[in-house]
């Protein structure tokens, strides 16, 4: 994909050099950006794959990953009808919802199966 296509892509009609240009800008980093995000989130995921102990002790006091799917999810849900103000106080809550959420969701999906692989 092109940054013509990309632009087109996001709504833009024009042919501005410029502006193309940008558009490439933001592609690229965002792309970098997400790997770099991916990398980051795969590696809080490796450490936790260690032990259940130490997912239970991540997620907080949730006892069992669907219980801590729930909190986050409420959590997020609740933040979305804060007013402004108090959403941007509540934006490290938000981050660490939304890392609990992902961390629930896979070991809701895999954790049996790792740990009982390295029980046996």
């Amino acid at each position: 994909m092109d940054a013509a296509d990309f632009a087109r892509a996001c709504g833009y009609t024009g042919d501005s050099p410029a502006l193309l240009e940008a558009f490439e800008a933001i592609r690229r980093n965002g792309i970098a950006e997400a790997r770099l995000d991916h990398f980051r989130r795969k590696a809080v995921i490796d450490e936790l794959k260690q032990s259940e102990l130490l997912f239970l002790a991540a997620i907080g006091p949730a006892l069992s990953a669907h219980e801590a799917v729930e909190d986050a999810a409420g959590f997020i849900a609740g933040w979305r009808n804060m007013p402004r103000w108090r959403q941007e106080r509540r934006l490290p809550d938000l981050a660490r919802a939304r890392q609990q959420l992902l961390m629930a969701r896979f070991f809701r999906r895999y954790g049996h199966g790792l740990w009982a692989r390295q029980a046996a």
